[in-house]
């Protein structure tokens, strides 16, 4: 967060307005209205942003990084692999 934050004060980044409301419960196209983008809605689409930001493969150095990225790769091939709680309750009545 400290690299991010220094290359923001480097490159003199645009900050937005703050946005005092629940981010959460807003509309779709007041999020657009508000310039808010959507976070990565699993692990694997974060990896994925992940692996291809320079900041973050600077911030941690490349030996890190890619070990980093790999044991991320790793946890979401286990989570991906499970069956979990919800699918089980909303799921097993099914079959």
């Amino acid at each position: 967060m400290l690299a991010a934050g220094w290359e923001g004060i480097e490159k003199g980044y645009f900050l937005p307005d703050p946005v005092e409301e629940d981010v959460y419960h807003l509309s779709i196209e007041k999020r657009k209205e508000l310039g808010i983008e959507p976070l990565p809605g699993s692990l694997i689409e974060a990896i994925v942003l992940a692996e291809k930001s320079e900041l973050v493969r600077k911030a941690l150095g490349d030996h890190i990084f890619r070990n980093f990225i790999q044991s991320k790769m790793v946890e979401w091939d286990d989570y991906r692999k499970c069956v979990h709680p919800y699918e089980i309750e909303r799921f097993l009545s099914i079959l």
